[in-house]
């Protein structure tokens, strides 16, 4: 079978980088989403510069700081200049999201991340917001610069990457997680007619992870898994050939 399997949260803290460096120098990881905003972002691209990686813009309006004057997009942003936080847009009845806003600072993340790695991103899509405008936004800003979008699923549904269907699997919220086991449940049941994408967070933990995120530990255990020889051993004698967002 063939899988992609993805990293997020790149830049969002050094402990974080350390933890995704480790999944794709030692591990499985192969495609790698940078947070372009946050202040650790150039620590992570310098871990891997000399590593043949996939990465993709994780564009993000939850966490730190705008790339944009917050005075341009006060629907997103907190009165001292930060983003609203993840809890603050799941906790809302409706989306409160102006496209015309978020677009500015999609677009600004965009043209950072050309600016970080001298190069497009080889695939494009958004952090841990499920607002319908921020993900509109996202797919016009993809559209209008020639970039592969990669959406998000709210059922079982694939989505649709440069015309073939992508099935996610992102269980690390879920009750008693075991990266390993959704890895072999995945395996063991590919789909047919789609490719099928597990989606990790890994990094290790330090003061700002734990004061910003509410998926901690986790991120450790899917490092683990994805440096772990009998992981790496499930893989070859599945016959799994793993993939990046390059082959679709």
């Amino acid at each position: 079978m063939n899988l992609l399997v993805r990293a997020d949260d790149l830049g969002y803290s050094e402990a974080i980088n350390y933890g995704i460096a480790k999944s794709v120098i030692d591990g499985i990881v192969k495609n790698v989403g940078v947070m372009v905003n946050m202040p650790a972002t150039e620590h992570g691209l310098e871990l891997l510069k000399d590593v043949d990686i996939c990465y993709g813009c994780h564009t993000n309006i939850c966490v730190g700081k705008p790339l944009t004057d917050p005075a341009l997009i006060p629907s997103i942003t907190n009165p001292d200049g930060t983003f609203r936080s993840s809890k603050y847009y799941r906790s809302a009845a409706d989306d409160f999201v102006v496209l015309e806003e978020v677009m500015i600072e999609i677009e600004a993340q965009y043209q950072r991340f050309v600016e970080l790695t001298g190069r497009q991103p080889q695939y494009f899509e958004g952090h841990a917001v499920a607002s319908p405008n921020f993900l509109k936004g996202l797919e016009l800003v993809a559209s209008a610069n020639g970039l592969k979008y990669s959406g998000i699923s709210f059922d079982e549904k694939p989505i649709i990457v440069n015309g073939k269907k992508v099935y996610i699997s992102m269980d690390s919220m879920g009750p008693d997680y075991d990266p390993f086991e959704s890895l072999k449940k995945l395996t063991e049941h590919p789909h047919a007619d789609g490719v099928d994408m597990m989606v990790l967070h890994p990094g290790y933990l330090d003061a700002f992870i734990l004061n910003t995120s509410s998926l901690t530990i986790p991120r450790t255990q899917e490092v683990e898994m994805a440096i772990s020889a009998e992981t790496k051993f499930w893989l070859a004698d599945h016959d799994v050939c793993l993939l990046t967002y390059d082959d679709l």
